[in-house]
């Protein structure tokens, strides 16, 4: 592709050829058209790279690049991004699906508010047929101007709410410089939790309030294939394998000073650095008080209930 995409997509995969052809679907179907498409094979063993090849060879906006060894789930997610060129960034999971006018209206958020740092809709979640799961509204207060408020929110604001995951809007539509200011995302337990941290202390989240992302739940989505917090850990990073280097106590405690480390690093008023600091230790006190493992815990959607407002999946979704 000669000219310079406004938006990359970015789509890091290991072994995704179970659906990956239905998202590639739902992404070049978008009624957006001005991006690229990056996807780094994890040094995939199934047919992941060929399902790549046919759909490069018959759209230039998508690319292919292939890691020769597995170098972690956090390592291949920042081999798309370095390798983007949009002055917009998404990532996409190789198994989830899109409403044909996500990145259109994402976009449109981010073009008619400069303050905001990423543009996201309310997420459902389907199962391996693709039929809803669940469709809730989106339940935290991102897109609030105080920065302590956004981190509040993130760090208590799902306690209550069933089958609420952290890490939905990690898939929105994110200012590409913003996201050059942040860490690349962590190896260490809820690393992706962090990471949207770090992002909501630079800016404002806003949500399209419709059901427009479908995050698709099955046996060998990565929670549920990796669900002990080594196990996820090795994901992120396979040279962290080793239990005795790696103990669950330092795979906690680097969660924790992540948090603080965002707070030290963002562009906060001293006023503003006081307060999410404050926020901070509330919630390490509360978390040691409950002995929870922290926001955004992995919740099996099945038997939440559907707003009567959700959209039909097959009606919305490009090539359903």
């Amino acid at each position: 592709m000669a000219t310079q995409p406004r938006l990359s997509i970015g789509l890091p995969v290991y072994n995704g050829g179970d659906y990956l052809a239905q998202s590639l679907d739902a992404i070049l179907g978008q009624t957006f058209e001005d991006f690229e498409v990056v996807v780094s094979s994890n040094a995939s063993t199934d047919d992941t790279d060929a399902i790549v090849g046919r759909y490069a060879a018959q759209d230039p906006r998508v690319r292919l690049i292939r890691q020769q060894r597995n170098v972690g789930a956090a390592r291949n997610h920042d081999v798309v991004f370095r390798h983007s060129r949009g002055e917009l960034f998404k990532w996409a999971s190789a198994d989830d699906l899109y409403a044909r006018d996500l990145l259109e209206r994402c976009v449109a958020v981010l073009d008619a508010d400069p303050d905001v740092v990423l543009a996201h809709s309310w997420t459902a979640a389907i199962d391996e047929e693709g039929e809803l799961l669940q469709a809730m509204e989106y339940p935290l207060a991102t897109d609030s101007p105080a920065a302590a408020e956004r981190l509040h929110s993130m760090l208590f604001g799902g306690d209550d709410v069933p089958g609420a995951i952290r890490a939905d809007d990690f898939y929105g539509v994110i200012r590409s410089e913003v996201l050059r200011s942040v860490k690349p995302h962590g190896s260490h337990h809820h690393a992706d939790q962090t990471f949207m941290a770090d992002l909501a202390l630079r800016g404002r989240f806003r949500q399209v309030p419709d059901w427009l992302y479908f995050r698709r739940h099955h046996g060998q989505r990565a929670f549920l294939a990796n669900p002990t917090v080594h196990a996820w850990t090795a994901n992120l990073d396979p040279s962290r394998a080793n239990r005795w280097r790696n103990p669950k106590a330092r795979l906690y405690a680097e969660f924790v000073w992540a948090h603080a480390d965002n707070i030290r690093r963002a562009p906060l008023t001293a006023a503003e650095r006081r307060a999410c600091l404050g926020v901070l230790g509330s919630w390490v006190t509360d978390r040691v008080r409950r002995r929870l493992p922290g926001p955004g815990a992995h919740v099996d959607p099945h038997g939440i209930t559907i707003s009567s407002r959700a959209p039909e999946v097959r009606a919305v979704v490009a090539g359903q």
